[in-house]
């Protein structure tokens, strides 16, 4: 039987009550599907519901084929082996046994003798270097991601499940998720916000808050559709509100001409031009045509209005929210970074980075870029001054904003509204409203407690906090700031980057972002010259 995925008027409430998925009809077949959407709208739920982890409250979820499910967050025993995550720790056993001729003849029968460069191929395939008995604990969170990644390889699932796959990984590692999804026979449902990969889809399926659509064709086919549907939703809204604006026009037209007539009737009657009878009989059918034109008015007005609304609301499901900063006037000549001959790391007779020289100059656009452990975080807290270097020195000359990947500088018991006020003590409360609505916390939403956000949201309040203030600092460091981010809200920081006239340090592995917000050059710090 062909491999097929088929959701069924299915709903899920999250425990709150909060309705995420409702009357959901979706299926899926063997080709490379991209699951895209705001944080929150349910795209993980979505997943799991596919692989049996979440039960559907209502309608059904038919699974035809295997299926093989990377999770996004995963806790890492400290006894689990690659080995024991391929679940072969048994099967190597015996060949072991094997090889040194203490196995019996019928477990000779079962032993699988590809299994080891089978592991190999797979581990390969997804560029890691690692035995079989390497624990797990043992590796980065990117080796780990492809430690996992190597598993399903091995596994072979008729579909893959994949969330956000290239999260923590580094360019290297990023590219062989991409390398393997490219030469992937199987089917693949992939929530990334990473647009390279998304880039080899087959079909984008969009989660908004009015269900799912599909669309053929990769991300970059995606947008093209995208921006069509919205400037045609655009042009509904500008139509309906002119419908609106004619339709008042006409009714004051309307409104000032009976105004005349009846005072040139009034002034008739007062001069006793006409009888009685036929002033009353006119005055009766008057009467009537008025209330007939005013119902047929108030009703078109109703319609017009009705398709206006309706136009907004899909305005603000497509148009994500917008980044706009007050200007820094930062010099082009003016240093605001300068490392002499520095080095530090954790532990003693071990650097991370060793004489390191770097400056920045002006309103310059430095990416920090390497592999994972090569010490980008290490030089983020260097700089401000979260590690003091064992050697040389290190002047930070200007004021700095740090954006991490915790949101650290978020207080988690205040409220959003009451953290931007701390960090921006110069903006009234006015201009914080003003900005915490361009980052989509309207009204009561500025208020939640910050302890209370998702992930995404956790790292939208905290651009908030940074980008919106009406004094942006002068240099700007952000730690991987794309992390755990929608696409829609990623295109809008690189809009306001793009318009920042300050520094920038940046440590990221999103080459589509990195080349969006103009970087002018990079510190590679696998590069021993550096």
């Amino acid at each position: 039987m062909p491999v097929s995925i088929t959701l069924s008027h299915v709903s899920w409430s999250a425990p709150d009550g909060r309705s995420l998925l409702s009357d959901l009809d979706l299926s899926f077949g063997s080709e490379r599907t991209g699951l895209v959407g705001r944080n929150g709208v349910g795209k993980t739920t979505l997943l799991k519901l596919i692989s049996g982890e979440l039960r559907a409250h209502s309608g059904t979820v038919a699974v035809h084929g295997s299926l093989g499910l990377l999770r996004q967050i995963v806790q890492v025993d400290p006894a689990e082996t690659i080995a024991s995550l391929f679940g072969v720790d048994d099967a190597l056993a015996l060949l072991r046994r094997a090889e040194a001729g203490e196995a019996t003849a019928e477990e000779l029968a079962h032993a699988d003798w590809t299994l080891e460069a089978r592991m190999a191929s797979a581990l390969a395939r997804v560029g890691l270097d690692a035995r079989p008995d390497t624990p797990l604990s043992s590796l980065s969170g990117g080796q780990n991601t492809r430690a996992r990644l190597a598993a399903l390889v091995l596994a072979e699932p008729d579909v893959l499940l994949l969330d956000e796959p290239t999260n923590n990984l580094d360019r290297d590692g990023r590219q062989a998720v991409i390398d393997l999804l490219a030469g992937w026979r199987g089917g693949a449902i992939v929530v990334s916000h990473d647009r390279a990969l998304l880039d080899m889809m087959d079909a984008i399926v969009e989660l908004t808050s009015l269900g799912a659509t599909r669309y053929g064709g990769n991300w970059s086919q995606y947008r093209e559709s995208k921006a069509l549907e919205l400037g045609a939703v655009r042009r509904d809204l500008a139509d309906a509100e002119k419908r609106v604006a004619e339709i008042d026009r006409k009714a004051q037209e309307t409104a000032e001409r009976k105004a005349r007539k009846d005072g040139t009737a009034q002034r008739k009657r007062a001069k006793g031009d006409m009888p009685r009878i036929l002033m009353n009989g006119l005055k009766n059918r008057s009467e009537e045509t008025d209330g007939r034109n005013a119902r047929l008015t108030e009703s078109r007005r109703a319609e017009a209005r009705e398709a206006a609304a309706v136009a907004r609301e899909r305005i603000e499901i497509l148009q994500p929210f917008s980044v706009v900063l007050p200007p820094t006037h930062l010099p082009a000549g003016r240093t605001v970074l300068a490392i002499d001959a520095a080095s530090v790391g954790y532990e003693p007779e071990r650097p991370i980075l060793r004489d390191l020289s770097f400056a920045i100059t002006g309103p310059e656009r430095v990416a920090v870029t390497g592999p994972n452990g090569s010490g980008k975080t290490t030089l983020l807290a260097l700089v401000t001054g979260q590690l003091q270097p064992w050697s040389g020195r290190v002047r930070v000359m200007t004021e700095f904003a740090l954006f991490d990947q915790r949101v650290s500088l978020l207080d988690a018991s205040a409220s959003i509204r009451d953290n931007f006020r701390r960090i921006n003590p110069g903006a009234d409360e006015n201009a914080c409203r003003a900005a915490l609505a361009r980052f989509m916390f309207r009204a009561d939403a500025a208020l939640q407690i910050v302890s209370t956000l998702s992930g995404g949201q956790l790292l939208r309040a905290g651009l908030a906090c940074v980008l919106g203030g009406p004094r942006p600092p002068a240099l700007l460091i952000l730690d991987e700031p794309t992390n755990h981010l929608d696409i829609d809200s990623i295109e809008a920081v690189e809009a306001g980057l793009r318009a920042y006239d300050g520094a920038l340090l940046i440590v990221s592995h999103d080459e589509t972002f990195l080349e969006a917000i103009g970087i002018s050059r990079r510190l590679d710090l696998s590069d021993p010259g550096d």
